[in-house]
């Protein structure tokens, strides 16, 4: 019964230990089977022996019982090794969990605060995409404008530059007689000094003159699209005539007027695009201080300019 005892006290110590792994509860488990069927045996011998009324030793058993103390000590030793282990082990691997999980709550932290930063700059860029795509659309678009500008202008160009040499052509008779022609600034200007048109001090014209101003405007009433601006001029001589007239200023306007009168008698010339000025002696194009200076500046100037509105429009669209 001693050995029962014993080997129970060992079991119930094996089986209260619950941190023990479950190798080394196989281990003790397996030493204890072994240790009951040594005990069995030594238990069968005894009572065998008992029956053979032979006495077993009492020494015998005493060294059963130190031998199976020892065992078990030793197995006890080495539980004791085994929790120790164990709590070793499982230090270590709370450890370890505890710095996982705060490691991984500051990456998830850190990943978080990243996405926000990455769907921030996604917004960023997705504004920026749509606004650098509409400054594209409006540059596509005002390309196109500045196209058809550039495109309109060089067709006023090339207008302007066949009116001058349709003007040309029509006046070709009269040049030499204080007649020019010349384009400048995407104007036609034709020059026409007084002694082809005017006596002195008069604004009538005269046969030849008024011969040089309708074959002006058989060209100008092929050419409704023209501005026509006639400007009167005169050297700085005073006006010393009588009558209604008071000075040059007078004089020039008038002058201008009588050439107005003269293209409004073709009738395919278009009334609202004709515009009569009076320069005086304001607008020299050369000194006043020589009769062939002065004689310069006494002259009729006609100034055709293309109509501007779709050119606006564009510039206004731009």
């Amino acid at each position: 019964m001693l050995l029962k005892n014993i080997f129970f006290g060992i079991l119930t110590t094996l089986l209260l230990s619950s941190c023990v792994s479950s190798k080394i509860y196989e281990d003790l488990k397996g030493k204890y089977d072994n240790l009951k069927s040594e005990n069995e045996s030594l238990m069968s011998q005894l009572d065998g022996k008992e029956g053979n009324g032979e006495n077993y030793s009492i020494d015998q058993l005493r060294k059963d019982v130190e031998t199976l103390n020892a065992e078990n000590s030793r197995l006890k030793m080495d539980l004791e090794a085994a929790k120790n282990n164990y709590t070793r082990i499982k230090s270590s691997y709370d450890a370890l969990e505890e710095n996982t999980s705060s490691s991984l709550s500051e990456n998830l932290e850190l990943n978080r605060k990243l996405l926000e930063q990455l769907e921030a700059k996604e917004k960023e860029l997705l504004a920026e995409s749509k606004r650098l795509e509409k400054l594209q659309d409006d540059l596509t678009s005002r390309s196109k404008r500045v196209e058809e500008l550039e495109n309109i202008i060089a067709s006023k160009d090339a207008k302007m530059n066949a009116l001058k040499d349709a003007i040309s052509a029509a006046l070709t008779n009269f040049e030499g007689n204080g007649l020019t022609v010349e384009q400048r600034d995407g104007k036609v200007y034709v020059s026409m000094e007084n002694k082809l048109l005017f006596e002195s001090g008069s604004w009538a014209v005269n046969p030849r003159g008024k011969e040089a101003v309708m074959q002006l405007g058989k060209v100008l009433a092929k050419n409704p699209e023209i501005a026509v601006l006639i400007e009167g001029h005169t050297d700085n001589v005073a006006y010393g005539g009588s009558g209604a007239l008071k000075d040059n200023w007078d004089l020039s306007t008038k002058r201008a007027t009588s050439i107005v009168s003269i293209l409004t008698l073709n009738s395919k010339i278009l009334k609202e695009n004709l515009t009569a000025a009076g320069r005086g002696e304001y607008a020299p194009i050369d000194l006043n201080t020589t009769s062939e200076g002065r004689a310069k500046n006494r002259r009729i100037e006609v100034i055709l300019t293309p109509k501007l509105d779709e050119i606006s429009k564009l510039l206004n669209e731009i």
